[in-house]
């Protein structure tokens, strides 16, 4: 092989590196910006649980007694939960409208000022809680509780990573605020 053959693979993977170590920084900075949304919630409402699984975080608001002994049947892999939620891109310790890609919740949309002429778009999500899903999402139902209203945060390395998604931007820490009308396991 020529030399310039390998000056060129030696550079495409010193820029591969570089990229691969500019990404885990990123991640980084949103797992922080992550733990610092998860301690606000935390202090407003002291009820709330947070389960930690694989790089996902989800926090479970208003956690009462009553749905946290061993009895309380959770959502499987392979279980089917209908659901209403707001998704968002996270950039700082708090959500807001600026920052809603997408919502099944009316409350939500109206707050934020979106106009929806199709009622359908309000509607429960129904899906079977399987590999389709965006990996995060899918970590952080896993566990959910019948009404429950849980917080699903994660970096772009458990989102899309490098891909835009629709209005998400490529690498985006995401937030899904989910409200849990049912789930089953059969």
């Amino acid at each position: 092989m020529k030399k310039s053959t390998y000056l060129l693979a030696a550079a495409l993977v010193a820029g591969l590196a570089a990229c691969n170590k500019q990404a885990q920084a990123t991640y980084d900075k949103q797992e922080t910006i992550i733990s610092s949304f998860v301690d606000a919630q935390c202090k407003s409402d002291e009820t709330a649980t947070v389960v930690y699984k694989d790089g996902v975080v989800r926090i479970t608001l208003h956690d009462t007694l009553e749905r946290t002994g061993l009895l309380a049947d959770t959502l499987q892999r392979g279980g089917t939960v209908s659901f209403h939620y707001a998704g968002y891109t996270l950039s700082g310790n708090r959500i807001s409208a600026s920052n809603l890609f997408a919502t099944n919740h009316q409350k939500t949309a109206d707050a934020a000022g979106w106009k929806l002429t199709d009622t359908t778009a309000f509607k429960i999500e129904t899906l079977t809680l399987d590999d389709s899903l965006v990996e995060g999402l899918a970590l952080g139902l896993e566990g959910v509780r019948n009404q429950d209203e849980c917080y699903i945060l994660f970096s772009g390395k458990r989102g899309y990573g490098s891909r835009v998604q629709g209005t998400i931007p490529a690498m985006s820490a995401l937030v899904y605020h989910v409200w849990i009308s049912s789930i089953s396991n059969d």
